[in-house]
């Protein structure tokens, strides 16, 4: 195992990857920009380094001071979280001639799946399903071609694209040609890559996606499916699992697709291959992402393992030490993604500075995050504050738990999306499990004119103790007390028990 690994990131991941660490016996190092100097992950680092000024290019981005700090600090290893550096195969590539472990797979395997049309190939030569689509576009006429053969409505998608970007719904034959132009050129900007490719647009689909994990000698197992079917921008809010729309039957042919996919592209650590589901049951490959998921709290909740602590094992060099008869799962588990939006204003970012946060807590309650009180929010980041992760035997005791936490979680000083779960949670379409990616075009706007919850109040009349509490620690004195919440114990009492935090 490795005496001392760097983490390169920022946030809730880089503070649970510290955990994840100190649990292994791990000596936990750290890198910051100037905008994170006194950030919760450089306080529970060893040591951390200052890479750069505050925009990610120049810090978090910025590979090479990212090995050196490596070097400097004596690290072994590097754990790139996710998102910034977590599925840059150039990068990967340079701690292994660094002498460095990345943790995460081999260059090779990302490169294959960061190329979506390389992936598309991949899982069609693997048997998996995949939407009607095309090869990479080489002209605006190949484009009308395969248009014409796939039909309408249809998606352009980039290469090498995520979060939505480079990506146009098309649905007429006249937006095409212009639709092409803007994909391309977004594509371009946000990954120095133009291309493009066709596949027919799979209408109000639901998202579910299946963790596996591999060891260096071949061995891979899947750890069952999440549903990420509320998203904005296509960037998810709420994930969960089991989803409600998987079976038994369809859950083992996803998880098999899985490990075909992954074995295939000769993967190792952790990764998620994602699916569609359209109206009639029927999966289709989407991508895999060949790192660390945002929402992998949601597995270690009803598999009782955990996933930092595998990835490191598994780079290291040592095997999985199960295999796939020796998973189980218990219960159900949500996770809501609280971040710096604001949810009445089309979940527009905020920055500032948080005057207050207090974690919720109580049965079947985890909370990860990246913040306390005081903390600064910079814009030069992603949003995400905090993840709310609730566990129960059954998912309306996990929504039930996930609703209370909801009204416990204290975060002041910016917007947050904490009223958007407050109202979804408690929605009869999400209580049913009816769910798809237009879940927010659809339900949103009429929940967002609902009236305020008890959290809302709760949380309003917590605002003149915030300003007083950020005055007296700006003066040094002892802030005043914060009114207690309303009890919300009887809700949590269920048997059942909770998962193994």
């Amino acid at each position: 195992m490795f005496r001392r690994v760097l983490i390169a990131n920022r946030g809730e991941i880089a503070v649970r990857v510290i955990r994840g660490c100190r649990d292994l016996g791990i000596s936990p190092v750290a890198v910051h920009s100037e905008a994170d100097r006194d950030a919760l992950h450089v306080r529970l680092a060893d040591e951390s380094v200052c890479i750069g000024p505050p925009p990610a290019a120049a810090s978090y981005l910025a590979g090479e001071r990212v090995i050196e700090a490596a070097r400097a600090l004596g690290a072994e290893a590097v754990h790139p979280g996710y998102g910034f550096l977590a599925e840059n195969a150039n990068f990967a590539a340079a701690c292994a001639a660094a002498g460095i472990v990345f943790v995460g797979p081999p260059p090779e395997a990302m490169r294959l799946l960061g190329d979506k049309a390389r992936a598309r190939a991949a899982a069609e030569r693997s048997g998996i399903p995949t939407a009607p689509g095309s090869g990479v576009l080489d002209s605006v006429e190949e484009g009308e071609r395969a248009a014409a053969e796939i039909g309408f409505p249809l998606l352009i998608k980039a290469v090498g694209g995520g979060g939505g970007m480079g990506m146009r719904a098309v649905r007429e034959r006249a937006a095409l040609d212009s639709a092409l132009a803007e994909a391309r050129s977004e594509a371009e900007a946000a990954f120095a890559d133009g291309r493009v490719f066709l596949e027919r647009l799979i209408e109000r689909p639901r998202h579910v996606e299946v963790q596996v994990i591999a060891d260096a000698g071949g061995a891979v197992v899947h750890l069952g499916e999440r549903e990420c079917s509320i998203q904005r921008r296509h960037q998810k809010l709420l994930e969960e699992s089991p989803s409600p729309a998987v079976d038994s039957a369809l859950r083992e042919e996803l998880g098999a697709a899985a490990v075909r996919l992954a074995e295939r592209a000769g993967y190792v650590g952790a990764g998620t291959v994602e699916f569609l589901l359209d109206t009639r049951g029927r999966h289709y490959f989407l991508e895999m992402n060949a790192r660390l998921q945002v929402e992998h709290p949601v597995t270690e909740a009803r598999t009782g393992l955990d996933l930092v602590a595998l990835q490191l094992r598994v780079a290291a060099g040592e095997p999985l030490g199960f295999d796939q008869t020796e998973v189980s799962h218990r219960g159900a588990a949500i996770e809501l993604r609280i971040t710096a939006e604001d949810p009445f204003a089309g979940f527009l970012p905020a920055s500032g500075r948080l005057a207050e946060f207090r974690a919720p807590a109580g049965p079947g309650i985890r909370c990860d995050s990246g913040v306390v009180s005081g903390s600064p929010v910079p814009a030069d980041y992603d949003s995400l504050l905090a993840k709310v992760i609730a566990w129960g035997p059954d998912r309306e005791t996990a929504r039930r738990r996930a609703a209370r936490a909801v009204r416990e979680t204290r975060l002041v000083g910016v917007p947050t999306s904490l009223p958007f779960f407050e109202r979804v949670l408690e929605s009869e379409a999400f209580r049913q499990g009816e769910l798809d990616t237009g879940f927010i075009a659809d339900q949103w706007p009429s929940l967002a004119d609902g009236p305020a919850g008890r959290t809302g109040a709760a949380r309003d009349a917590l605002l003149p103790f915030a300003a007083a509490a950020a005055a007296a620690e700006l003066a040094g004195r002892r802030p005043p007390a914060a009114p207690a919440p309303g009890s919300r114990w009887r809700d949590a009492a269920r048997p059942g028990g909770a998962p193994p935090w």
